[in-house]
C-alpha cells in the first residue's frame, strides 16, 4: 500500500503540473480576431515557450473539432482536416500561426490551441478565444418618410433602415449632431431571411419646437449604422423651416432734379408738368402737343376776330 500511495501521490503531483503548465511549457498568447468580414481572410495566432522542452505539436480546435495540426517530425509537419466553414492557406501556416482564408458565417465560432511536450513530460497547455464573421450591408443606411419643410407644432416621423447583414447593425439617430433623446425612437425592429442576414429599422417621432431650427433656418437629421469596430456608415437630411411671409415693403424712390422741376410745373398748373414721374422722353411729347394747342387756339382767335368785322351783303 505505500508503494502504491508514492504512485498515486507522484501521478497527482504530475497532473497538477500538467493543469497548471508548469514548468517547461508556458502559453504566453492566442490571438483571435473578434469580427471578421465575410470573404476577408482571418489570422490566428498562438505563442508558446517550451522552456527547454521539446515541441511535440500544436493543434487547432473550433467549437471542438480538430481542423490543423502541426508536428515539427512530420514531413510535411502540417496536417489539414476539413472542417465546414473553415479553408485553410497552408502556405502561410506554420507552428504558430493558422491562417484562414475567405471566411464565411459558418466559420464564426471557438477556436482553441493547444501545445505539447515531447516524452517524458507530454505537458499539455491551451487557451482558446471567439471569432464572429460579419457581413456588412451593401449600402449605408436609408432615410426614408420625411417631408422637405417643417414648422414648428409639426410632427416629425422618419425610419432609418440598415440592409442586410450579419449581425443587425446597431442604428442611432441625432438631431442637429446631438443624440436624438430616448423617448424619441420607434424601436428597433429586426426582420431575418432565409440566408439569416438580418435588416433593422429605427423609427424617429419628435414635435419639431423652434429650437429645433438652426440659425440657417434648417435642421438636420442623421442616421448612423454600427456593426462591432467594423462597419461605420451615416446619412443625413437637411430639411427646412417655413419662414413668416414678411410684409411687402413700401416702394421709396430718390428723386432727381429733373423730378422736382416737373413736380414744380405741375403745382404751378402747367400743362406739360408730369405727375407721374414719367420718362423724359413722355415730357417732350407733351410739351409739343401743348405748343400745337397753343398754336391752333392762336388761329382760331385769329379767325374769329377777322370775320367778326364784316358785315353781311344786302339783299
Amino acid at each position: 500500500m505505500g508503494r502504491f500511495g508514492r504512485c498515486l501521490g507522484w501521478m497527482l503531483l504530475c497532473t497538477l503540473a500538467c493543469f497548471k503548465g508548469a514548468p517547461g511549457i508556458r502559453l504566453m498568447e492566442v490571438r483571435i480576431p473578434m469580427h471578421t468580414v465575410r470573404d476577408h481572410s482571418a489570422r490566428l495566432e498562438c505563442h508558446f515557450d517550451m522552456e527547454g522542452e521539446s515541441l511535440y505539436s500544436v493543434k487547432w480546435y473550433k467549437d471542438g473539432n480538430e481542423f490543423y495540426r502541426y508536428l515539427p517530425r512530420d514531413m510535411p509537419p502540417a496536417q489539414v482536416f476539413p472542417l465546414p466553414g473553415v479553408a485553410i492557406d497552408i502556405l502561410n501556416s506554420t507552428e504558430s500561426t493558422v491562417v484562414l482564408s475567405s471566411v464565411n458565417l459558418s466559420s464564426t465560432g471557438r477556436y482553441r490551441c493547444e501545445v505539447s511536450a515531447e516524452a517524458p513530460s507530454f505537458q499539455t497547455v491551451s487557451d482558446h478565444g471567439d471569432m464572429v464573421v460579419v457581413a456588412l450591408p451593401e449600402e449605408g443606411p436609408r432615410i426614408t418618410g420625411g417631408r422637405p419643410r417643417y414648422q414648428a407644432g409639426d410632427i416629425v416621423r422618419v425610419n432609418c433602415t440598415s440592409g442586410r447583414s450579419k449581425p443587425a447593425a446597431q442604428l442611432m439617430w441625432f438631431i442637429n449632431g446631438e443624440q436624438a433623446n430616448s423617448s424619441f425612437l420607434r424601436g428597433p425592429f429586426i426582420a431575418s431571411d432565409r440566408e439569416g442576414l438580418e435588416t433593422s429599422t429605427l423609427g424617429l417621432e419628435f414635435k419639431v419646437r423652434p429650437k429645433h431650427f438652426r440659425r440657417g433656418g434648417d435642421m438636420k437629421l442623421k442616421c448612423l449604422a454600427t456593426i462591432a469596430t467594423v462597419y461605420w456608415r451615416s446619412n443625413e437630411e437637411s430639411v427646412e423651416g417655413d419662414r413668416p411671409h414678411k410684409a411687402p415693403a413700401l416702394e421709396t424712390r430718390k428723386w432727381t432734379q429733373g423730378d422736382a422741376a416737373a413736380a414744380e410745373a405741375s403745382s404751378s398748373g402747367e400743362f406739360g408738368a408730369d405727375r407721374s414721374g414719367g420718362t423724359s422722353s413722355t415730357r417732350s411729347a407733351l410739351t409739343w402737343l401743348h405748343l400745337l394747342l397753343l398754336l391752333l387756339s392762336a388761329a382760331y382767335n385769329i379767325f374769329v376776330s377777322s370775320t367778326s368785322g364784316v358785315r353781311p351783303l344786302d339783299r
